[in-house]
Formats: C-alpha cells, structure tokens, sequence
C-alpha cells in the first residue's frame, strides 16, 4: 500500500514563532531585537502580531528569516458590565495575511468594540474574506469557557500552547480545549507560540520567549510556500520535542520523533492508544492502527522534560478514504 505521507521525513521544517509583540505595541524589544535572539536559537519565521496594528516587517526578510504579516486583534466585553479588568472577557484573534503585497496597512480595520459573537463572526468573515487566516488565542487567559469559541466560525488555528500563559499562571497549554473545538466540528489546526512580551531579561527565568514554537514544512523559505504549507496544514506544534515524519500505511499512522517518554493517539471520542518507554528509557516511534471509527486522530508527544508536541488533527474518513 502506498504511504500517504502527513509530514516528511525528507522535508524541511522550518521553526516559527506565529504570535510576538515588539515595541510597537507593547512588547519591549525591537523587531531587529527579535530577529537577532530568535535566529540565534534556530527561528526562520516570526509573525509580528502586534495589538491592534497591522504592519509589515519586510526590511528583516533575508534568504534564511521570513516575516509574516500580522496582528492580534481584540473584542473587550464592557466595563461597565466588567468593571475589574482581570476577570473581564476578551477575544484575542491573530490574523496572518496571505497576500500582503499592495495592501495598504491602513487599510486594514480593526474590530468593533462589541461583544457579541455576531460582531466577532462578521469581523473573522470580512478578515477571511480579505485573504487572512485566523487564530483563536488562549481562553484561559482570556476568561472564556467553552459557549464563548465554539460558535465562533471560520477558524484555521488554535493556540494550544501559549509560552506567556504558561508562565502567567501554567494556564498556557490548553489541550482540552483543542478537542472541545474538534469535537464541535472545527476543523482547526494547532499552533504552539510564544506570545512573547519580553518584559524580563534574557536569562531570567521569566522571559517569555523561546518557549512554544509551529514547525512549519514548506518547499521553501518564501511568502507563499510558507503560507501554502500553513493552509495545506503542513505543521506540528511543540514547546521541545521535534517529530520528524507521520505517514499512514495500510491503515497504520506511523510517527518518528525525538527520544520522548510517551506517545499517544487521541480520537474524537475517549478510547485512544499509547505508547510509553520503560523507566529511565526513551522511544522515538510508534504505529498505530486506525479502525476507520476514531472520527478524527492527532498525535501528542511528551518528554522526559514534560514538554509536549501535537499534530493537527486528521479526520480519518480522509485518511482512510
């Protein structure tokens, strides 16, 4: 049986950080500033999703450092109805543009200050319209619960990790709430960020950046492979473990990774599968025979750090069909 490859073994990821702040919102360090510390550690990518500002970054492009165009838009429910800003709801969507060339960034609106879902709805369907793709960002930190995101529409992403959550409070990783969309009938993809802000200093134990990274499988380090490979959902979200292929062959999903502790296979419902090394060991692959009844499968990792990777979600009816 011929392999239906997921991600490949032979192709080239290349690591991003899809939600940073720099000065000109309310991050602290330049856009040059990201650059340079994010390359040293790896990066290829960074999309500056600062608040409510769109703004291009193109002058840091070079062969091996792509920016993508992008911004963290909000919707506050009132004060007057939250007085107290820390329990106060808020949406936070990033939109990452996939024809930037000729826009004007003024051009671009920022949303209404209603909170409805109608009014989050239409500004998500206007922006998709416009050629952005769509991300819903941490409802930990945004008090939402479950009736807030799942009657939202026309979502690509969902931040299943959020380095800055994390270290707010350990609310950053949101697994459960990834499976509460997929579940409802989102077919969204997963993204593992930063949402960094930089307030503490390299080496302190606070800085929030380098912590959650997307690897991105693209044919090349330009614009539209890049966003190609986001659409085509050629990505896996991580705060360290790497996984270097997933393919399905007869009816087996096949993973090769990093050395990790555990390996398992979630589906739509509760019966999954697992793979775990003996103590003081490690694996770095698993198959996992598929039935064709798991409604949608994804893959997550951990290791021996208890760090965690996911893949996106797969829906078996496609993998098997």
């Amino acid at each position: 049986m011929e392999r239906k490859i997921l991600l490949s073994e032979s192709g080239k990821f290349y690591k991003a950080n899809l939600h940073c702040h720099c000065t000109v919102s309310d991050g602290e360090w330049t856009d040059e500033r990201i650059k340079e510390e994010y390359q040293k550690r790896g990066y290829s990518i960074i999309a500056f999703t600062d608040h409510m500002t769109y703004q291009r970054h193109t002058q840091l492009d070079s062969q091996d450092f792509l920016t993508i165009a992008a911004f963290e838009a909000n919707v506050d429910a009132p004060a007057s109805r939250y007085p107290d800003w820390n329990t106060r709801p808020v949406y936070h969507l990033n939109f990452y543009d996939t024809c930037p060339d000729g826009r004007d960034p003024s051009s671009v609106p920022m949303p209404e200050q209603v909170y409805t879902v109608e009014n989050v709805n239409r500004y998500i369907r206007e922006r998709r319209e416009e050629g952005f793709l769509c991300c819903y960002n941490h409802p930990w930190w945004s008090v939402q619960t479950y009736e807030d995101y799942i009657p939202l529409e026309n979502l690509d992403f969902f931040e299943i990790y959020n380095h800055g959550c994390e270290h707010d409070g350990l609310y950053g990783y949101a697994p459960q709430a990834y499976d509460e969309l997929l579940r409802s009938g989102h077919r969204v993809g997963c993204l593992a960020t930063d949402d960094n802000h930089d307030r503490f200093p390299l080496g302190d134990p606070r800085n929030d950046s380098f912590g959650g990274f997307t690897m991105i499988q693209a044919e090349s380090l330009t614009y539209g492979a890049v966003i190609d490979a986001l659409r085509q959902g050629k990505t896996y979200a991580s705060m360290g473990p790497l996984i270097h292929g997933l393919y399905l062959e007869e009816n087996r999903l096949v993973l090769h990774c990093d050395p990790v502790e555990k390996i398992f296979l979630l589906t739509e419902g509760r019966d999954g599968q697992s793979r775990f090394a003996l103590p003081g060991e490690s694996i770095t692959e698993a198959e996992f025979p598929l039935t064709g009844k798991e409604g949608y499968v994804r893959i997550q990792i951990r290791d021996q750090n208890g760090r965690y990777a996911n893949t996106n979600a797969y829906w078996v009816e496609e993998l098997l069909g």
